[in-house]
């Protein structure tokens, strides 16, 4: 049965649309009783009822007055970090902001790819191949906020903090493999300068030597062409069959037809026969690293 079918947009691994603004449904936020409106009237209420200010409250969740202000109004998704603050401040919350938190993050991300995520958080292996960029779950922030500003989103501070929450799935006591795949293009293709670009080839080399993790690069050479034009993934679980995720122009599909899936496990698997082995693809991230961002 297929899960979804996306008219929207996947912000993980590939930039946003010129001129989308892609955080919510179209015309949530004009009603007041959006998640991401709820938590900010939630917070609100409770700090002026304590008698905190905000600049007190912002120093408490590492942040500034004017992202406390913009996330009291409902304009700004607030990251992980300022809900946990918040159940530290607010007495006798028992992680009621955390839990809220994570129903307003829901709002970040297209209506499209909400079910990815969803399924993501619960899987056992990830694999993903891209050909244009680094995959977003281990994008770095100066590389995410760079990918994002290409597109020039209204919401790109929004769109990159959801990005950084995605990638807490990875600090668990027990996270989930991730096994990509990546064209050389991408450790080549330069976003947000070389200072930025040296910081995500050091977290691909980080991820390379984590267990369970497995990188590979498949090398750009005309005999080694793979034939692969879209990114696309596949999630396996404890229980149930595989899904597999499928990029395009007007956003992403995920898919459980057996058939479909059968051919995103198969071209994953040609990738990675024939990508480098995970040592070999280590050592030219590595001597990509030193010639281009030195």
């Amino acid at each position: 049965m297929r899960l979804e079918q996306a008219g929207g947009l996947d912000v993980v691994d590939r930039p946003p649309i010129l001129g989308a603004d892609v955080h919510t449904d179209e015309g949530q936020d004009d009603g007041p009783d959006t998640p991401l409106k709820h938590f900010g009237e939630e917070v609100r209420i409770e700090r002026e009822r304590l008698g905190i200010r905000r600049d007190e409250l912002g120093r408490a969740a590492h942040c500034g007055y004017s992202l406390v202000a913009k996330i009291e109004s409902g304009e700004r998704v607030p990251p992980p970090q300022f809900a946990e603050a918040c159940d530290r401040v607010f007495p006798h919350s028992h992680g009621r902001y955390t839990r809220l938190w994570k129903l307003v993050l829901k709002c970040a991300f297209p209506p499209s790819f909400r079910k990815y995520v969803e399924q993501e958080e619960i899987a056992t292996v990830i694999r993903r191949f891209n050909c244009y960029l680094v995959p977003g779950l281990v994008q770095t922030e100066g590389y995410a906020r760079a990918v994002m500003a290409t597109g020039r989103a209204r919401n790109q501070e929004d769109l990159v903090t959801a990005r950084m929450a995605r990638q807490r799935i990875l600090e668990r006591a027990h996270p989930p493999q991730l096994w990509i795949i990546l064209d050389e293009a991408a450790l080549r293709r330069v976003y947000g300068g070389p200072e930025v670009m040296r910081g995500q080839l050091e977290r691909l080399l980080t991820l390379a030597d984590t267990v369970p993790h497995v990188v590979q690069v498949y090398p750009q050479s005309a005999d080694h062409f793979h034939g692969v034009v879209s990114p696309f993934g596949l999630l396996s679980f404890d229980e149930g069959a595989d899904v597999a995720h499928v990029e395009g122009l007007l956003g992403g599909r995920l898919t459980a037809e057996r058939h479909e899936v059968a051919v995103a496990q198969e071209a994953f698997s040609m990738l990675m026969a024939k990508a480098l082995s995970p040592l070999d693809s280590s050592r030219l991230i590595e001597s990509v690293l030193k010639e281009c961002y030195q």
